[in-house]
Order: C-alpha cells, then sequence, then structure tokens
C-alpha cells in the first residue's frame, strides 16, 4: 500500500508536469518565445523560476548535508546569505537594468548581451563555450543527489530513475520551452517550500523538539576542532569556511547565466519589484531550510561513515525514519528540485549554442523555424549526455564529477559576474577587461581541479578559489579597462541610451517633484 501511495504521486507529478509542456507548446512558435516566453512573464513565474533554478538535489542533499556537518546549525547562514545576497539584492542590483538593457540590445543570451555590449562577436563566441564547457558537469552533478533517496523509498535502481527523470524533463522543455519551464518551476517550487517546512518539523519531532535537538548538538565533539558547543554556535567551528560557502553560494548567482536570464524574460517595473520579494521568502525558506535541517546532521553519526559513503549519505539518513507518505513528498520534493534545475540549464545550453554559435558561425543564414528545431535537438542531446555522465560515475564511483559543480560554478561566477555587473552600470568597461576576466576565471578553476597541491592551503577547497575569481574579477575589470583603449564613444552612448528613455508612468508609480 505504502509502495502504490508513492508511485500514484510520482505518476500524477509527471502527468501534470508533460501537461503543462504540451500546453505551453502555442506559446513557443518563435526563438523568443520558445527563450523567454515573449518577454511577459509575470512576477511569481519568474521568482519561482529564479528560486528553483537556485536549488537543486545538489543542495538539498549534497550541500545541506556537507556544510550541515562542518558548520554544524551556523551552516544556515548560507540561506539566508542566498535570501538576502543571491536573491534580495541580485533582483534589486540586477533585475531592472538587465530586462531594460537586454531588450534594448536584443539579446536573448549572455554572450550576445556580451557582444552586443561590448562590441565584439569574438566575445559572444568565447562566453558561449565557457557556458559549454561548465554547465554539461554541473547538469550531471543534479543527479547526484537521486540515487541514494530512491534507493531508499522504492529500491529502483539509480539508472532507470536518472533515465526517466530525463526523458520528463526533456518532453515538457521541448514542447513549451521557457514559459512550461517556468509554469513548472511555480509548481515544483510550491512543493519544495511544502516539502521542506514538513521534512524540517518531522526531523525536529524525532529529536525531541528544536530545543532538544540543538542541545544534543551542543554536546557533539570533533577532532578537527576544540571549540566546546561548536557545532550549536552563531558562527560555527570555521567561520572563515562557512563566509567562503555564503559568497559563493549567494554572490556567485550573480553571474550563471541560467540565472540572470530570469530577467529578461520578466513583464514590468511592478513585477520586478514584487518577484524581488517573493524571491527572497522562497529563498528564506528553502535555502535557509535545507542548511537548518542539514545541521543538525551530527546527531544522525551513529547511521552514517562518512569515510565510506560520503556526506550525501547524510540527508538520507535523516529522512530514513519518517513515515511512508512524508519519504515521498521527499523524493518529490528532490525530483522537483532537480527537475527544475535541470530544465533551465538545458534551456540556457541549447539556446547559447544555437543562437551564439552555430547562428552565423556554423551556419550563415539560419531561419527562426530551423533555429527551434535546433535548440529542441540540443536540448536532446545536452540531457543524454549528462545522463551518460551521471550513470557512469555512478557505476565507477568516480568522485571527481561532484566536484566539479563548485568547480563550475566558481568558473561561470567567475567569468562573468564582473562584466555583466559592470556592464549595466559603467560605460568604460572594456571587451579586453572581459577577456581578461573570463581567461583568468577559467584557467584558475580548471588548475584547481588538475594542480589543486599547488594552490595555498585556503585556496585548494573550489568554493573558496570560487570566491577568489569572483572578487579578483570585480578588481581586474576596472583596473583593465582604465588601463586599455576606451571602448567608441558612440557605441556606449547608443547602448546606454536605453536608461535616458523617457516612459511616462502614473502617479501610483512615480508621485513625481511638482505634485502639490
Amino acid at each position: 500500500m505504502d509502495l502504490f501511495i508513492k508511485i500514484a504521486m510520482l505518476v500524477v507529478f509527471f502527468g501534470i508536469m508533460i501537461g503543462v509542456g504540451i500546453y505551453c507548446r502555442k506559446k513557443s512558435t518563435d526563438v523568443d518565445g520558445f527563450v523567454l516566453g515573449g518577454r511577459s512573464v509575470g512576477p511569481w513565474l519568474t521568482a519561482f523560476a529564479y528560486g528553483t533554478s537556485y536549488f537543486s538535489a545538489v543542495v538539498f542533499v549534497g550541500y545541506a548535508g556537507q556544510f550541515g556537518w562542518k558548520y554544524g546549525i551556523a551552516a544556515t547562514w548560507a540561506g539566508i546569505g542566498n535570501a538576502l545576497i543571491g536573491s534580495l539584492l541580485a533582483w534589486a542590483v540586477l533585475g531592472r537594468r538587465t530586462r531594460v538593457m537586454s531588450q534594448h540590445l536584443n539579446s536573448a543570451t549572455m554572450p550576445q548581451f556580451f557582444q552586443m555590449r561590448y562590441d565584439s562577436r569574438k566575445l559572444k563566441l568565447a562566453a558561449s563555450a565557457v557556458i559549454f564547457i561548465f554547465l554539461i558537469p554541473y547538469t550531471a552533478s543534479l543527479y547526484n543527489g537521486l540515487s541514494r533517496l530512491f534507493g531508499m523509498a522504492f529500491n529502483i535502481d539509480y539508472s532507470v530513475c536518472v533515465i526517466v527523470m530525463a526523458v520528463l524533463t526533456a518532453v515538457y522543455v521541448i514542447a513549451g520551452g521557457y514559459m512550461a519551464t517556468a509554469i513548472n518551476d511555480f509548481i515544483q517550487g510550491s512543493i519544495m517550500l511544502f516539502g521542506i517546512t514538513a521534512v524540517i518539523a518531522a526531523v525536529l519531532m524525532n529529536n525531541g523538539g528544536f530545543m532538544e535537538a540543538l542541545k544534543g548538538l551542543g554536546e557533539v565533539t570533533d577532532p578537527t576542532t576544540e571549540i566546546p558547543g561548536a557545532f550549536n554556535s552563531f558562527f560555527g567551528p570555521d567561520p572563515v569556511g562557512l563566509l567562503g560557502v555564503v559568497l559563493l553560494t549567494s554572490l556567485g548567482t550573480w553571474g550563471l547565466p541560467q540565472m540572470v536570464q530570469k530577467f529578461y524574460a520578466i513583464k514590468s517595473e511592478k513585477a520586478i519589484t514584487k518577484g524581488m520579494i517573493i524571491s527572497t521568502v522562497f529563498a528564506l525558506v528553502v535555502a535557509g531550510g535545507c542548511y537548518f535541517l542539514g545541521g543538525f546532521g551530527r546527531l544522525y553519526a551513529h547511521k552514517v561513515d562518512i569515510a565510506a559513503e560520503g556526506y550525501d549519505s547524510i540527508i538520507p539518513a535523516m529522512l530514513s525514519d519518517l513515515s511512508p507518505l512524508l519519504i515521498a513528498v521527499v523524493v518529490i520534493l528532490v525530483l522537483s528540485a532537480s527537475m527544475s534545475t535541470l530544465s533551465s540549464l538545458v534551456l540556457a545550453s541549447s539556446s547559447t549554442l544555437t543562437l551564439d554559435f552555430i547562428k552565423g558561425t556554423v551556419v550563415k543564414d539560419l531561419s527562426e523555424k530551423k533555429q527551434l528545431l535546433i535548440m529542441r535537438i540540443l536540448i536532446g542531446v545536452f540531457i543524454a549526455i549528462s545522463v551518460v555522465i551521471a550513470i557512469v560515475q555512478y557505476q565507477s564511483n568516480v568522485t571527481f564529477i561532484a566536484q566539479l559543480m563548485g568547480i563550475s560554478w566558481g568558473a561561470l561566477a567567475g567569468a562573468f559576474l564582473a562584466p555583466f555587473l559592470y556592464g549595466l552600470y559603467w560605460k568604460r568597461a572594456t571587451a579586453l577587461s572581459v577577456w581578461v576576466c573570463m581567461i583568468f576565471s577559467s584557467v584558475v578553476m580548471l588548475a584547481n581541479m588538475f594542480f589543486k597541491s599547488w594552490f595555498p592551503p585556503l585556496l585548494q577547497s573550489p568554493i573558496n578559489a570560487g570566491v577568489f575569481c569572483m572578487l579578483a574579477g570585480l578588481v581586474l575589470v576596472p583596473v583593465v579597462s582604465l588601463c586599455s583603449k576606451p571602448p567608441r564613444k558612440d557605441h556606449v552612448e547608443q547602448v546606454f541610451s536605453c536608461y535616458d528613455r523617457t516612459v511616462v508612468v502614473s502617479v501610483t508609480d512615480s508621485i513625481g517633484d511638482n505634485v502639490k
């Protein structure tokens, strides 16, 4: 009976996802509709699309378990940082300007934005190559959190789970494009909100309530720290390491193509304000909840063997005592988190490769119909590649794929955050500075993967190396720009003219200076 309930919930869930994809086919008949939903997506859909692209099974199973184990309850700061820096501040700083300038430049992807903003076609090709190289392993890592949960709940082979999830995601993304992704993200995000709240409540109840669980966490000792009660303290046993996690997982979203692209599609000024609030609350509940839950992982030390099973075993161990119904909710929660992020990544990858590399480079004259066909084919190709990598990694126990999640995030954020941010705000930023920033971050993160021992101890962690690249980019872009030839004045003025355009608004939007 329990297995029947779990399977029935999955069938309903998958049925809704595919139904939405079929329903949204009529909105994806041209490139703008397929990639950006016609730039008419409202605040709720955009906010949930942003949040669900942000948080995947990697966060719920991998990061929550790993950082909760390392930092205890202080890991919650990562979730708070995700909400305040990765959501609230990102929307406030990037949202409106991204929407205005991207439409003015007629850019649907980040590489297109770089070409039009910095007047360099080669820059577009380089950016699309960086995105392609680093998004594939990121996509493959999304499946890592599913294996133990599905084994615990259904005793089904991991390969079958991965293939089914990938095929169903491909169906609704290929059919409905961005609009189907956004609507399904809203549904999946609602499941994530309910699921994480229910799971936290159940885990705390199993440990005697919040205060009793916190007390038990304070009694945990570990040879890596001499601080008494370190794992229920305000900043945990390693505040510096925790700060690196907060910065990479929060500030890093400012430079991720699949995240920034959400701002391209938002409908209006009011939608940006509402979306900012909704997205922040969503991140606070989901990310804050995930890391808060992971903070109690050491209470289950008797159930896990970190040396043999790794950090991914912590969250499943915490959930193994839950009721069958709640376990089914958790499985759908993790599926929702994985499928929403997967759909966002493959849509970003396919649109980038089609619009920024194939169109005009491989094929000079590519009609809109052919562009849509190629994007749909590439979505299937990207998902197939990620499935193969994920299954090979699982069967051969190769751990570097999981580590590539941190490498990928650090490389993409380091390469694009500073060029994108300065590109929106500073006229003096040059194409050369973007080249330097992209090359620097890509080389540093690849070196971190293959030659880790060459780095100082603090930067041997991919997370800290990624943070270093992001912060270095914020310095490199202005320094190189001021030391290089200024961009053409007429081009820059034309790019920034979008901010000077006069728009008539009602008094409810702006009271003005002359209102008596």
